[in-house]
């Protein structure tokens, strides 16, 4: 596990984004960093100097771009830009997503792009490690000019305002900073745009995201073999031949999953010379419909792994010979205009993890499906997988629970492919990309219930397997990790705990550890 996070602007990773979000990782700036951030300041101190009109300088933001501020006024631009865009609603942020947002708002702060002191960095960071953590509606975030509102909310808190949490405690921004000893901030020019202006909120949740997903592929490899197993199904479409002549990356991994999980298993020998020709497509093509989710999941990894190490602000400020005479600013500073708070890059690809992620979670219901269904089972397994079926309706109504996440994850929009024009028409065409980050959570959650209810059915039926035959190494692991939580249904009984205790089996990182271990090798 990492200890200590350094921010250096170019190597963030979605692990240590982790790190510091979920397990505490301290959080430190490099000095080469430091430097370019105190360079950046300067140039910005240029432009002040110079007198010229620069956006978010010395003028006002949004419509009001043509609004010339008086020196004078240029921290109170500052300060009423964080007051007027906290506005917010809905579900708080957990402290995870706030974190994940501070510590990536730093890392792109440390670029040295953004004209920013600093002492205002400093702030940030040592608000994480002391845990601080800002309170955060939800709700409010277009993806562009990037997540405006919640950072917003989260700045509010440098500055003494707003709100957040210390040990439990729920405090006024000021007395939240004074109970750990730090000392609120005056931003000065630039500097409440170089906070609130960029991708952060949606990177951050992204992030947390991607170990999520890339958790729930390999656990849902795992369900499938286990249900391969126990269905009396063929692990032959998972032969490396097969994928070889047709190699995309994700599928040969699941296939090699399921070679693995499988190994040694006297389940799969005892029909190897069976009359069943092939399996239903539930069953036979796992390894293509994983694959093409694990292929989703990596898509979505790039562009995160680029945007924890972007500078995202508007406007930013270069060396004056970086850019040329195409630019306002001074001798010495370039400040150009551009759109890189625009998050359509996450949120096209957070929107196709939410519709892979959907499948990952059909196929799983299928599979279930196969498992419970009277019509389709193999006459090993009971009906709906219990004794005394019709006094007992055993996990029958789990399927209908997992019937039901699947429909609510095809009900989901797609939000990068909305837009609504705000700030007076200026801001035209917006990403959504905050929208489309919350759904595809939804939809791993939903997916991890799903999975939970197969590795029960899974579990369940392997009890009505023949004791003389083994399982494979990996799967017996995973039927051991499944019975520690879920016992097995001997009578009915309220069975919401079994899919919510295998559902959060699914969502651990000890599970896919525990079957790991179990093979002696990791899995993908």
């Amino acid at each position: 596990m990492t200890a200590e996070v350094v921010l250096d602007g170019e190597s963030l990773t979605p692990a240590e984004v982790v790190a510091v979000a979920r397990n505490g990782a301290t959080v430190t700036v490099a000095d080469t960093a430091r430097e370019r951030i105190r360079e950046s300041r300067e140039r910005v101190e240029s432009v002040l100097d110079s007198g010229e009109a620069v956006y978010g300088v010395t003028t006002g933001f949004g419509d009001l771009v043509d609004e010339r501020i008086p020196h004078a006024d240029l921290d109170d631009l500052q300060r009423n830009l964080l007051r007027s865009h906290a506005a917010a609603v809905g579900r708080e942020l957990t402290t995870g997503e706030v974190r994940a947002m501070m510590v990536t708002r730093a890392n792109t702060l440390s670029k040295g792009y953004s004209g920013i002191r600093e002492s205002v960095v400093d702030l940030l960071v040592a608000m994480l490690d002391a845990g601080v953590h800002p309170v955060v509606p939800s709700r409010g975030s277009l993806g562009a000019s990037g997540d405006l509102a919640p950072l917003a909310h989260m700045s509010l808190v440098l500055i003494g305002e707003g709100e957040a949490e210390v040990e439990g405690d729920r405090l006024p921004g000021d007395e939240a900073l004074d109970a750990v000893g730090l000392e609120p901030v005056t931003l000065r020019a630039k500097e409440g745009l170089a906070l609130i202006n960029g991708t952060q909120l949606t990177v951050g949740v992204a992030a947390l995201l991607l170990a999520d997903a890339e958790r729930l592929v390999a656990a849902a490899d795992i369900a499938g073999a286990l249900t391969t197993e126990v269905t009396l199904s063929s692990t032959v479409p998972s032969h490396e031949a097969i994928t070889d002549v047709r190699p995309h990356a994700g599928q040969a991994a699941s296939a090699r999953n399921v070679r693995r999980l499988t190994a040694d298993s006297d389940v799969v020998e005892s029909h190897r010379n069976c009359d069943r020709v092939q399996d239903a497509y539930a069953m036979r093509c796992l390894p293509q419909v994983h694959g093409a989710v694990r292929d989703a999941v990596a898509h979505l990894r790039e562009a995160v792994e680029v945007e924890l190490n972007s500078a995202t602000d508007n406007p930013l400020v270069f060396p004056r010979e970086a850019v040329g005479d195409r630019a306002s600013g001074s001798d010495s500073a370039g400040v150009l205009s551009g759109g890189n708070f625009h998050g359509a890059v996450l949120a096209m690809r957070l929107d196709y993890l939410t519709n892979a992620l959907t499948e990952l979670a059909a196929i799983s219901e299928r599979r279930t499906d196969r498992m419970l269904n009277p019509n389709l089972q193999e006459p090993h397994l009971p009906p709906f997988l219990t004794e005394r079926s019709g006094v007992r309706s055993g996990y029958m109504i789990a399927q209908y629970t997992a019937a039901a996440l699947l429909n609510e994850c095809r009900s989901f929009g797609r939000p990068s492919m909305d837009n609504t024009p705000v700030s007076g028409n200026q801001e035209d065409h917006v990403s959504m990309s905050a929208q489309s980050a919350y759904l595809a959570r939804k939809a791993a959650r939903n997916a991890a219930a799903i999975l939970g209810v197969e590795l029960c059915c899974g579990a369940q039926a392997a009890d009505f397997v023949d004791d003389a035959l083994e399982l494979g190494v990996g799967s017996a692991e995973a039927y051991d990790a499944v019975r520690a939580v879920v016992p097995k249904l001997t009578a009915d009984r309220p069975i919401h705990e079994d899919i919510e205790a295998a559902g959060a089996l699914v969502e651990s990182p000890a599970f896919i550890e525990r079957v790991a271990a179990a093979l002696d090798e990791e899995l993908e």
